[in-house]
């Protein structure tokens, strides 16, 4: 009888080179990736990281983000703009904001409702929502 072992050993360990290699989930190529990677519950905020990666191939000179946040019972709590600022190709980022008298626990999703701003090295651009792709590392799902 053979021993299979070794080369299942082998794989696993090529397997998880291979996704070390790969790096962190985010955007896709031709895309932006906006991330909800924390709520911090703060004193009288809720503070809230965004991880933006941009892969399209185009540096952004302004990116600026209209978010909803919902409560526990689905009813809308606050509308922010977030600027996301100048994004070059390739880079990844991290922005964080304060939400004003919304605790983190009674948020129960937010929603990317649209981009107000989206400036391009080459000039303005439209569609720019149809671009990002966003995912949640929260019991809170960010969705569009």
């Amino acid at each position: 009888m053979i021993d299979f072992r070794p080369k299942t050993a082998l794989a696993a360990l090529a397997l998880g080179a291979m996704l070390c290699v790969a790096g962190p989930a985010g955007a896709a190529d031709g895309r932006i990736g906006v991330e909800l990677n924390k709520l911090e519950p703060l004193a009288s905020v809720c503070r809230a990281y965004l991880v933006l990666t941009n892969k399209t191939g185009t540096a952004f000179r302004d990116l600026k983000l209209d978010l909803v946040i919902f409560d526990t019972d689905g009813i809308v709590a606050r509308r922010v703009a977030v600027q996301g600022g100048a994004i070059p190709d390739g880079k990844t980022s991290l922005k964080v904001f304060d939400i004003d008298g919304v605790q983190c626990a009674k948020i129960s999703r937010l929603l990317l409702n649209g981009v107000m701003t989206c400036e391009a090295e080459d000039g303005r651009r439209d569609g720019c929502t149809g671009l990002i792709d966003t995912t949640s590392r929260t019991a809170a799902p960010l969705i569009k």
